[in-house]
């Protein structure tokens, strides 16, 4: 998607150092990627001790199956 807007000059240039990337592009990706992932933990967050596991629930055989 293509967008035009205006982000504030030394804030732009203090994530370019901080992230180490070269382009403002991929500052703002990189800031939108980090955004998601951030909001989508913390609805995660929110379904702790909501969620009731079978009795007889063994989450360390299930991951012998995995390899």
């Amino acid at each position: 998607m293509r967008t035009n807007i205006v982000i504030d000059d030394t804030l732009m240039q203090k994530a370019m150092k901080i992230s180490g990337l070269k382009t403002k592009r991929e500052v703002v990706e990189k800031a939108i990627i980090e955004f998601v992932a951030n909001r989508t933990r913390k609805d995660l967050k929110e379904l702790r001790g909501k969620i009731e596991f079978a009795d007889d629930y063994d989450y360390r055989s299930m991951r012998g199956r995995r390899q």
